[in-house]
């Protein structure tokens, strides 16, 4: 119990943002039109200089870590699978299926999981979490809105405008110029370094606060189509049997000769325990998907998160901190 009271001290500030940014929106304090701007600020400007940052200070070796990337993909793909597995039928056709699979397997790293992680952990955390950002970015989505064209017959297309994608987002490559800096030992002037400090230093409370204004939209969105059934089972997907099948996929990655530290571990399974993303939302309305449904998954798992990833947390926490 003194361990999950530990956690929820660390924890509860974050979620608290999200509360609060759900009942300013909730409130009409904050018009919902500010949502995309906020969401522009934090996805092209903040978050990408708190990658950098990270990036820049932790150890190469950590950035280039091929278990923590097999590990994360072997895991995200079993997750995939499962869910398209059990979901694909009546109303949900391949669209629908495969980006319930991305929202399950896509945990939301960025504004969640990085903050949280390196408070709970230390900085050292930072680098499994962006490798799990990389691969969920470039290999994850790539794969599931393949998927989701299989019945539209245009699964190429698709790939390709998701890697055009890519290229124009700041992210993968904020990453990328944060590994590179790691490499090459590369220091920003002090006036740099100072204002890259400032924008990275918004990233977490201005996302977590624009979460909650997605969640609070969403919730105002109605009931969605799919019933409770159809949205808990992915939400226990991803809470569950997410972590579980990282956990696995380890042992299968070490055994080809692969392994990771306790501490690795403990963020990788940590990170696979976090509420789904809410830029999979987005992703599901551009695609023409069921967008609502994707915002409940989105709203259902955060909302438990609150709970759940304390727990877990409280269990794993002690094992790897020293």
């Amino acid at each position: 119990m003194n361990g999950v009271l530990q956690v929820l001290g660390v924890t509860t500030p974050f979620f608290a943002l999200v509360g609060l940014g759900w009942l300013g929106w909730r409130r009409g304090w904050l018009p919902m039109a500010a949502i995309p701007g906020m969401n522009t600020f934090v996805l092209w400007v903040a978050l990408p200089c708190m990658l950098f940052r990270f990036g820049a200070s932790t150890p190469i070796q950590r950035l280039l870590d091929p278990a923590v990337a097999l590990t994360w993909g072997l895991a995200a793909a079993v997750i995939v699978g499962l869910t398209i597995a059990t979901t694909r039928r009546g109303a949900v056709g391949w669209n629908d299926a495969s980006f319930g699979a991305l929202v399950a397997a896509f945990p939301n790293s960025g504004f969640v999981g990085v903050p949280v992680l390196v408070a709970l952990l230390g900085p050292q955390a930072a680098g499994p979490v962006i490798v799990t950002v990389a691969v969920d970015m470039v290999i994850t989505t790539s794969v599931c809105i393949a998927l989701s064209r299989i019945g539209a017959g245009h699964a190429g297309e698709a790939v390709g405008r998701m890697f055009k994608g890519m290229l124009t987002n700041p992210l993968p490559w904020a990453i990328v110029l944060g590994v590179l800096a790691s490499a090459t030992e590369f220091q920003l002037p002090a006036p740099g370094a100072r204002l890259l400090g400032l924008l990275a230093d918004a990233a977490s409370p201005v996302a977590l606060f624009t979460l909650g204004g997605v969640l609070a939209r969403s919730a105002g969105a109605g009931e969605a189509p799919h019933g409770a059934v159809d949205e808990g089972w992915i939400v226990a997907i991803k809470l569950a049997l997410h972590p579980l099948a990282v956990w696995g996929a380890s042992l299968g990655v070490a055994a080809l000769g692969f392994p990771m530290d306790p501490f690795t571990l403990g963020v990788v399974v940590l990170a696979a325990t976090l509420p789904s993303a809410s830029n999979v939302t987005m992703l599901a309305e551009r695609y023409e998907a069921d967008a609502g449904r994707i915002a409940w998954i989105v709203l259902l798992s955060t909302a438990l998160a609150v709970l759940s990833v304390p727990l877990m947390a409280a269990g794993w926490v002690p094992r790897v901190a020293h």
